[in-house]
């Protein structure tokens, strides 16, 4: 039995130690906003924090977190999905698809967490989230609207 910090929940699970935490998640959970894409930790779309810092769960064994490590999943991220970050997806169409935008959001809100005003080259360096369907400009542009707002107090 292991026991999980999952969006301010304590959560206790009886997994196998090996089990990557995206599993934990939506299968022992039921939190399915964090979705499996490649299940290397290459395309982002599982991408969850884990104490402020996103982490690619479908490559990060149940094990390798402690109980009093803090586990965001999307489905944390906001109550209503007003984070800054959802409003500006939603303002700006971001996502086509929007199988991949979960992991893209995880991503952007830990970016914006440790660089309040990134740029272009900070936001490639630091988002490396696989989208098929190619909005990689909106979703450009939605993060300096994120950031704008949040500077502004998240209005």
């Amino acid at each position: 039995m292991q026991e999980l910090n999952i969006n301010g929940s304590s959560v206790a699970v009886d997994v196998d130690p090996a089990t990557p935490l995206l599993w934990v998640i939506r299968e022992q959970l039921g939190l399915t906003g964090s979705k499996y894409g490649c299940g290397i930790g290459v395309c982002g779309a599982c991408t969850v924090h884990v104490d402020g810092r996103a982490v690619r769960a479908c490559s990060l064994p149940v094990a390798a977190v402690t109980a009093g490590q803090a586990i965001v999943t999307i489905e944390g991220l906001s109550t209503n999905g007003d984070h800054p970050v959802q409003r500006a997806w939603d303002d700006l169409d971001v996502p086509q698809c929007g199988y991949c935008q979960p992991g893209m959001i995880m991503s952007v809100v830990a970016l914006l967490a440790d660089n309040p005003t990134p740029s272009d080259a900070d936001i490639d360096a630091a988002v490396t989230n696989i989208c098929r369907c190619g909005t990689f400009n909106r979703v450009r542009r939605g993060i300096h609207l994120a950031a704008e707002r949040l500077r502004d107090g998240g209005a």
